[in-house]
């Protein structure tokens, strides 16, 4: 590992454990690879709250230089379905099928499938798109995300939660992508209702509203309420091409490039289907 990231990374971890009341002394790590997890970990867990601009300007550098090792991947490199497949469908020179790490991507906005808090994941190291993208982005973005929820609580009150079905947009900070742009999708705890796939549809609706009130031209889908929040992915699929596509038939001079980021092999063999 490089001397800097590992210098980097040990005064992170060390101001981070440091803030944790009661914490011992030293923590003691075998390696960089247990090093690096805790790290996460106490990003993870970290309620929002100001850190000094050292640990920012230090935060940022060593996230910038991981994001160069894993591979910055700009959309317009990603084949789009029509050059892929020879696609006809609806819109195919601007539609695309990437599987990947969404936190990879250097587009104007990803998407981030939040929950109703929107302040991320605090399970430390959770493997849900909602930490990974706040794990990549820095102590930043719950910042941001904590005063955006906060003016809405002296609006709407202490209890409020964010929607099922909107779109909260904000910075991308250590990510390559500008923006990230949250939107809360529906649960399904029972059977698939009509209701719910409304919910889904307007969480896509919102997203792309959002991206053309703010003048962006590329935004690259995760696959919103598929694993935690158990939507078929089968019909999250179908409900998220259509959408789109529908947008894109009323806003198509507007936005120029959309990404469907897709994780698991099941999910680009859907989209694969639908878009081919």
């Amino acid at each position: 590992m490089d001397a800097v990231q590992n210098g980097r990374l040990d005064f992170l971890v060390k101001t981070l454990w440091e803030e944790i009341p009661g914490h011992k002394e030293r923590a003691i790590f075998e390696n960089y690879h247990e090093k690096r997890r805790a790290f996460r970990k106490f990003m993870n867990i970290r309620m929002p709250g100001r850190i000094s601009e050292e640990f920012l300007e230090i935060q940022d550098a060593f996230l910038k230089e991981e994001a160069k090792e894993k591979g910055i991947v700009p959309i317009t490199e990603i084949l789009t379905v029509k050059e892929q497949f020879g696609s006809g469908t609806a819109f195919a020179d601007k539609l695309s099928v990437w599987q990947g790490d969404i936190t990879r991507l250097r587009a104007d906005a990803i998407v981030n499938a939040a929950n109703p808090q929107m302040l991320g994941c605090f399970i430390p190291c959770h493997g849900c798109i909602d930490n990974v993208i706040h794990s990549s982005a820095g102590v930043q973005l719950r910042e941001e995300c904590h005063e955006i929820m906060s003016r809405k609580r002296m609006q709407y009150g202490n209890a409020y939660q964010e929607p099922t079905g909107t779109a909260v947009i904000t910075g991308g900070y250590n990510l390559p992508a500008a923006h990230v742009i949250h939107t809360v999708g529906p649960v399904v705890s029972g059977g698939l209702t009509d209701s719910l796939r409304q919910d889904l549809r307007n969480c896509y609706r919102s997203i792309l509203q959002c991206a053309l009130e703010k003048e962006l031209k590329s935004i690259a889908f995760c696959c919103i309420s598929t694993g935690e929040f158990h939507f078929p992915n089968g019909e999250a699929a179908a409900i998220a091409v259509d959408t789109v596509q529908e947008f894109l038939g009323e806003h198509g001079n507007e936005i120029e490039r959309i990404i469907f980021n897709v994780f698991k092999d099941v999910d680009r063999e859907l989209y694969y289907e639908l878009l081919s």
